[in-house]
C-alpha cells in the first residue's frame, strides 16, 4: 500500500472506526458517583494510613514528616507491611520507586512483591513463595546512575545511586497489564556520594529555604503571628495536541523529534480565532473525560479543560496544591493522558511547537505563597496600600527577577521552548513582570508619599484589588464583578489577582527547576530584605509602619526597572528593555551560560544552599549537551527524510508528469501545461537537493568541531545546525505546494490538525 492510501485510509478510519466508550462509576442505585467520592481511590492517603497504622507508629511517621526525627526500622516496616496489603487489595504484583531523572519525564523499575524463602533439609531445598515488602525496600532502590543524565558526577564504573522515598508525597496504585496494578512510591534520585541526580531533590530543598526565609521575615513583621512553616503553592496549566495515532506513525519526525520538520499549513488553521474554547471535539472529549476520571482516583484535582488557539490543541489545569506536590501530578497527568490518548488511537503531543505557524504548548506556573494557617501571602486584600506584608512579599518577587532574570530564562531554555520563546504567542526572552494599574498605582503613591489616584468614584482612596461592578447594560444580565487589574497575556511573569502566573515555561519541561529557581531567587531576596528591616528596627522591640515604609520605598525603587505595563512583543519593548539594562537572551545556549556566572552560583550555593557546585556544573552540562543533542537529532532525522521520503517523491512526481507529456506528444496533443509543470518542479529539486548538501556538511562539522566545553557545543549547534536546518525546510515545503497529492509521503498539516 502506497503512503498515499495509508494516509486515506487513516482518514476514513478516524472518521467511521469504532469509538472507544468506558462506564463511569456508578453507585449502588445506579445513578453515577460524585466526583468527591472517587478522589483519591487509588492514593495511599494520610487517613488511609492512619487507619491501617496503630497510633504511636503512625504519631511516629507524622514526626518524621514534619522533620522532627528520622523515620525508624519499626515504623518503615509497619508501614510497608499496611501499604503491600492495601496495594495488594487493589491488585499489584509489584512496586516501583518513581522519580524524576533530568530527563524532563520520569522513570520507574518494577520489582515484584514475591519473595522466596528458601528451607533446607535433609531432603533437599523446600521453597515457601512469599508476598514480603520491608522497610528497606519501601525507603529506598538502586537504579543505574551511570545511565541517566549526571552531567559526569557518575561513571560507568562509578554507577551507585539511589532512590528514596519522598515521604511528603503519597504513594498510589496504577493499572498495570492483564488486570493487575503497580504500587508506585514517589522517591527522590541521589548518587552515592549524596548528589541530587534529579528534579524533586531540588524542589525540596528550595521549598525548605523558602519558607524558613518567608516566615523568619513574618515573624519579624508580626511576632504574635507564630508562624512555623510556610508553602509555596503552583497550578500547572498544561497545554498539548492531539493528533491521530496512525497519522503520527507516518510522520518520522514527530516520531524522533515530537515536531513536524517539514509541512505546510493549510488555508484553514487558527486565523479566524474560533478555536479557542470552541466546543470540544466528541473524540478528544472522551480522551479528556477518561483522564479526569483516571486523574480523580489519583487524587489529582483536574479542575477545566478547553479548547486552545490552534486546532487540535487543548488544555487542561488542576486546583493549586503544594508545589511538589503539584509537580508530581503533573508529570502524572501527563503519564495518563499519554496512556488514554493511545486507547483511543490518538496520540499526545507536548512539544512546544509541533506546527510551524500556529501556535505552540506551554504550561503556564500559577505561583505563590501560603502560610501553615492557610494565608495566601500574596492576596492584596481591600485596601493593599495599607497591607505592608503583601508589599514586602510582592516586592521580593520582584527583587528575585531584578536580580536573577537570567536565571530564569535558563530556567525555562531548550531547543523545543525556543521555537516558542516570542514567536508573537509566548512571553519573549526578556524576564518583566505585570502588574496592572492599580497595583503599579498603589507602589508608585507609596514610593511618592501621595494620595492613590482615583480610579473609579469619586474620594475614592483605596484599591479593592478583588475587583468593581461592571454593568453590561442589559436589564435581563446581573451585573458582573470585574477585576480591577488587567491580564497581560504577553508578559512572561504577571500578576494576576492574587498568584503570579509564570507563562514562559514550556509544555514538555517538568516545571520543577522553573519553580526550584523562582523559590531560591525569592529566598535570596526575602533575606535581603529581611536585613534591611532589621538594620530600620535596631534596638526597638517591633517594626513601626515608618520602618516598613522606609524598606518599601528602596524596593520600590530597586525594583522599577522590572515591571512593564505594556505589550512584551513589541519592538519598543526591546529597545526600552535595553535601556533599563535587562537581559534579552535570545537562544538557550546564551541563557544556559548564565547559570554559572558566579553571582548566580553564589545565590544558588551559598546563600540558599539548595544547590552544589558540582550539582550545578552538573546540570549546566546536562543541559547543554541535551540541547546539542536534540538539535543533531533534528538535523539527521531531516536528512534522511529529505533523502529517503520527499526527493523521492518528487522525483516520481516528475517522471509522472515526464510519462504524460511524452504519451501526449506521440499523440499530437498539446504538451503545454506537462512541461511547464516540469519546469516549476526542476529548480525547487535542485534547490532542495542544495540545501540538503549544506545540511549535510553542517552536521559532520557539528560532529567533527565537538568542543570540550559543553556551552560551546551547544552554540556551533545553535549557530549552525539550527539556520541549515530552517533552509533546507522551507525547500521541502516548496516542494509540498507544487507536488501532486497522491505522490506526497507524509500526512500534511490538513490531516494532522483536522482528523480528530
Amino acid at each position: 500500500m502506497s503512503a498515499y492510501e495509508l494516509r486515506k485510509a487513516a482518514l476514513v478510519a478516524a472518521a467511521t472506526g469504532q469509538k472507544r466508550e468506558i462506564q463511569y462509576p456508578l453507585k449502588a442505585d445506579g445513578k453515577p458517583r460524585y466526583p468527591s467520592e472517587i478522589y483519591g481511590e487509588s492514593v495511599f492517603t494520610l487517613k488511609t494510613m492512619a487507619k491501617a497504622l496503630p497510633k504511636p507508629i503512625f504519631a511516629s511517621f507524622l514526626k518524621q514528616r514534619r522533620g522532627r526525627q528520622n523515620l525508624d526500622k519499626t515504623t518503615a516496616d509497619s508501614i510497608a507491611h499496611a501499604v503491600r496489603v492495601w496495594a495488594m487489595d487493589r491488585g499489584a504484583t509489584h512496586y516501583t520507586h518513581w522519580f524524576q531523572p533530568q530527563t524532563g519525564t520520569t522513570a520507574e523499575k518494577h520489582d515484584a512483591f514475591l519473595s522466596l524463602v528458601s528451607t533446607f533439609t535433609p531432603g533437599g531445598e523446600e521453597v515457601t513463595p512469599i508476598d514480603q515488602f520491608s522497610g528497606g525496600q519501601l525507603l529506598q532502590s538502586e537504579p543505574d546512575a551511570s545511565s541517566f543524565p549526571s552531567g559526569g558526577m557518575r561513571t560507568t564504573f562509578e554507577a551507585r545511586g539511589y532512590t528514596i522515598w519522598d515521604t511528603s508525597s503519597s504513594m498510589f496504585v496504577q493499572e498495570g497489564p492483564n488486570g493487575t496494578s503497580i504500587l508506585y512510591i514517589p522517591s527522590v534520585y541521589i548518587s552515592y556520594n549524596g548528589d541530587a541526580l534529579d528534579e524533586k531533590t531540588v524542589l525540596l530543598r528550595s521549598n525548605e529555604v523558602l519558607s524558613r526565609a518567608a516566615a523568619d521575615l513574618l515573624n519579624l513583621l508580626e511576632p504574635e503571628a507564630h508562624v512555623s512553616h510556610v508553602y509555596t503553592t503552583l497550578g500547572t496549566e498544561q497545554e498539548f495536541f492531539l493528533v491521530d495515532r496512525t497519522m503520527y506513525a507516518m510522520r518520522p519526525d514527530l516520531k524522533i523529534t515530537g515536531r513536524t520538520l517539514v509541512g505546510q499549513l493549510p488555508p484553514r488553521h487558527q486565523q479566524l480565532e474560533d478555536h479557542y474554547f470552541g466546543r470540544i471535539p466528541s473524540r478528544v472529549m472522551r480522551v479528556i473525560s477518561e483522564l479526569e476520571l483516571e486523574c480523580l482516583r489519583l487524587g489529582i484535582p483536574i479542575k477545566t479543560r478547553h479548547n486552545e488557539v490552534a486546532p487540535g490543541q487543548f488544555e487542561v489545569a488542576p486546583i493549586f496544591e503544594e508545589a511538589s506536590v503539584a509537580v508530581d501530578h503533573n508529570l502524572l497527568t501527563m503519564d495518563v493522558l499519554h496512556k488514554v490518548a493511545h486507547r483511543h488511537n490518538l496520540r499526545v503531543l507536548y512539544h512546544e511547537k509541533p506546527f510551524k505557524g500556529i501556535n505552540g504548548s506551554g504550561k503556564h506556573c500559577n505561583w505563590a505563597l501560603a502560610t501553615d494557617r492557610g494565608e495566601n501571602l500574596l492576596d492584596p486584600t481591600v485596601r493593599p496600600e495599607t497591607n505592608y506584608r503583601f508589599i514586602l512579599f510582592l516586592l521580593a518577587v520582584l527583587r528575585a527577577l531584578d536580580q536573577h532574570a537570567a536565571l530564569l530564562r535558563v530556567a525555562i531554555a531548550s531547543s523545543s521552548n525556543e521555537h516558542r520563546l516570542g514567536a508573537q504567542e509566548a512571553p519573549p526572552g526578556i524576564i518583566s513582570a505585570f502588574l496592572g494599574d492599580q497595583l503599579n498605582e498603589v507602589l508608585d503613591a507609596i514610593e511618592e508619599n501621595r494620595p492613590l489616584k482615583n480610579f473609579s468614584v469619586p474620594q475614592f482612596q483605596s484599591i479593592k484589588v478583588g475587583g468593581t461592578v461592571l454593568d453590561v447594560k442589559v436589564a435581563a444580565l446581573p451585573h458582573i464583578a470585574r477585576d480591577l487589574t488587567d491580564r497581560n497575556r504577553t508578559s512572561p511573569f504577571a500578576f494576576t489577582g492574587n498568584k503570579f502566573e509564570f507563562r514562559a515555561v514550556g509544555s514538555k519541561q517538568s516545571p520543577s527547576f522553573p519553580v526550584t529557581v523562582l523559590n531560591c531567587a525569592v529566598t535570596a531576596a526575602i533575606g535581603e530584605i529581611a536585613a534591611e528591616l532589621r538594620a530600620q528596627k535596631g534596638a526597638k522591640p517591633r517594626l513601626a509602619d515608618e520602618d516598613k515604609l522606609a524598606v518599601i520605598r528602596k524596593f520600590i525603587g530597586l525594583t522599577r526597572s522590572v515591571r512593564f505595563e505594556g505589550d512584551n512583543y513589541s519592538d519598543a519593548w526591546v529597545r526600552e528593555a535595553e535601556r533599563r539594562g535587562l537581559p534579552n537572551i535570545r537562544t538557550a545556549p546564551e541563557a544556559f551560560a548564565h547559570l554559572v556566572q558566579p553571582r548566580h552560583m553564589d545565590m544558588l550555593v551559598k546563600q540558599t544552599g539548595v544547590f552544589t557546585a558540582s550539582e550545578l556544573r552538573s546540570r549546566y552540562h546536562i543541559i547543554n549537551e541535551r540541547y546539542a543533542k536534540d538539535v543533531l537529532i533534528e538535523a539527521e532525522t531531516l536528512l534522511t527524510m529529505v533523502a529517503q521520503q520527499i526527493v523521492p517523491a518528487a522525483f516520481e512526481y516528475r517522471k509522472g508528469l515526464a510519462e504524460a507529456a511524452a504519451a501526449l506528444k506521440a499523440v499530437g496533443a498539446e504538451v503545454g501545461p506537462e512541461v511547464d509543470a516540469l519546469n516549476e518542479l526542476a529548480p525547487l529539486v535542485a534547490t532542495l537537493q542544495a540545501q540538503h548538501r549544506a545540511l549535510v556538511q553542517a552536521v559532520q562539522h557539528a560532529i567533527t568541531h565537538h568542543s570540550d566545553d559543553a556551552n560551546e557545543h551547544a552554540r556551533l549547534a545553535c549557530e549552525t545546525l539550527v539556520p541549515a536546518i530552517a533552509s533546507t525546510r522551507e525547500a521541502a515545503d516548496a516542494l509540498e505546494v507544487v507536488v501532486a497529492d497522491k505522490y506526497w509521503p507524509l500526512p500534511k498539516y490538513t490531516e494532522l490538525l483536522l482528523t480528530i
